[in-house]
C-alpha cells in the first residue's frame, strides 16, 4: 500500500496526501481530516524515512541520559517520550553510563538518523559532543553548560535557592555541625551545589568545616563510602546534605550499620527527589529538582528550535528552580 491507495480512497491527489503526512499547513482542516481518516481506515504506515527526505526534517529527537538504570531518569525519559507521541515525534533515546566512548555512539546514532535536536540530559558534557552535532545545525539542549551558541538552549537549574532552604531548615534545627557529600569533582552540576552549600552556610553564619566535605560520586555506594569518612573523625557531624538522593539514601544505609538512628542521632538531606526518597524508613527530606519539568522545558525548547529558520546567535537559556521538601530523615539536634 502507498500514498496512490490512499488518495483515491478519500478522492484526492497524491500531493494532497504527501502534504497532509508532512504537516504541510496548506492543506485545509477538513481535507486533512478525510485524509487522515483514510489512513486509519486503511491501517496505513507512512515510511518515516521517506518523510524525512520529502520534507528536510525526521520528526525525531534525541535524548541522551546518563544512567536509564538511576531513578533519576526514568521519569524524564517517560515525559520526553509522551510529549513526542504528543507532537508526533518520534525519541531516539542513548545512555552513556559516563563513557565516551558510548558517548561518540550515541552522536553517531543521533546523526545518522538525521534527528531534529537532541537533548542531552546527563550533567555534564562532552566538548566533541557539541562540536559534531553543531556542525550539522542540530539544535541541543544542555543542562547547566550550554555555551552561548546559536541553536543551543542552556536549562539552568537554580540549585541555590533548595539549598539555602535545606541550610536554613538545618539550622532552624539547631544543626551547626553539617557535612556536605558532594558528586564527581569534574561534572560541573556537583561542583554547583556544592558551591551553593558554601555560600548558604555563610549567610546563615556557620563554619565550614573542611573536614565535612566529602567526596562522592552520585551512588548509594559512593553515599555509605564517604559517611564511613565522617563517621571515622573524631567530631562527627550532626547532619549531612548530600549532593543527590542516591548518596542520601547511602548515607541513610551507613548510619544504620554504625547504629546510628536517622533522624534522632543524624538528620540526612537529599537532593532531586526521585520516587524512593518518599519510600526510604524514614521518608527523605529533599531537595526536589523537578524531572518532569526538566523534560517538559528541554522537549518544548527542542520544538521551538526546530522549527525556527534562524537561530538567535545567543542561544537560548531556561531557568529551573529547586525547593526544599521537609519529610522525617530531619530532627532537631540530639543535645546528648
Amino acid at each position: 500500500m502507498d500514498i496512490r491507495d490512499i488518495a483515491k480512497h478519500a478522492g484526492v491527489s497524491t500531493a494532497t496526501v504527501s502534504r497532509t503526512i508532512n504537516r504541510v499547513p496548506t492543506v485545509g482542516p477538513k481535507l486533512a481530516k478525510r485524509v487522515w481518516k483514510s489512513i486509519e481506515e486503511l491501517g496505513y504506515y507512512p515510511n518515516t524515512q521517506a518523510r524525512a527526505l520529502v520534507s528536510g526534517r525526521s520528526r525525531t529527537f534525541g535524548l541522551i541520559v546518563s544512567e536509564i538504570t538511576n531513578p533519576f531518569f526514568p521519569k524524564i525519559i517517560e515525559v520526553f517520550e509522551y510529549l513526542g507521541v504528543q507532537h508526533g515525534y518520534e525519541i531516539l533515546l542513548s545512555s552513556t553510563v559516563h563513557d565516551p566512548n558510548r558517548m561518540k555512539v550515541a552522536v553517531r546514532r543521533m546523526i545518522e538518523h538525521r534527528v531534529d535536536g537532541v537533548a542531552i540530559l546527563t550533567f555534564g558534557m562532552e566538548e566533541s559532543l557539541l562540536q559534531d552535532l553543531k556542525v550539522r545545525n542540530v539544535p541541543l539542549a544542555f543542562v547547566d553548560v550550554g555555551p552561548a551558541r546559536p541553536g543551543v538552549i542552556n536549562i539552568r537549574i537554580d540549585y541555590e535557592h533548595g539549598i539555602t532552604q535545606a541550610v536554613q531548615h538545618l539550622s532552624a534545627l539547631g544543626h551547626e555541625k553539617i557535612a556536605f557529600i558532594t558528586g564527581p569533582p569534574d561534572v560541573k552540576s556537583a561542583v554547583a551545589r556544592k558551591q551553593a552549600f558554601v555560600r548558604a552556610m555563610k549567610e546563615f553564619g556557620l563554619k565550614v568545616n573542611p573536614q565535612f566535605l566529602a567526596v562522592g560520586d552520585h551512588t548509594s555506594n559512593g553515599g555509605v563510602a564517604a559517611m564511613q569518612l565522617l563517621l571515622a573523625l573524631k567530631d562527627r557531624p550532626t547532619a549531612v546534605l548530600c549532593s543527590n538522593d542516591l548518596t542520601a539514601i547511602g548515607v541513610m544505609r551507613c548510619a544504620h550499620d554504625a547504629g546510628l538512628k536517622v533522624p534522632q542521632d543524624l538528620s540526612v538531606v537529599g537532593f532531586d527527589n526521585i520516587w524512593l526518597s518518599e519510600f526510604m524508613i524514614p521518608p527523605l527530606t529533599t531537595v526536589q529538582m523537578s524531572q518532569v519539568e526538566l523534560a517538559e522545558v528541554a522537549f518544548n525548547a527542542l520544538l521551538v528550535e526546530a522549527q525556527r529558520e534562524e537561530h538567535p546567535p545567543e542561544g537560548s537559556e531556561y531557568l529551573l528552580t529547586t525547593s526544599l521538601l521537609v519529610r522525617s530523615s530531619t530532627a532537631p539536634v540530639s543535645r546528648r
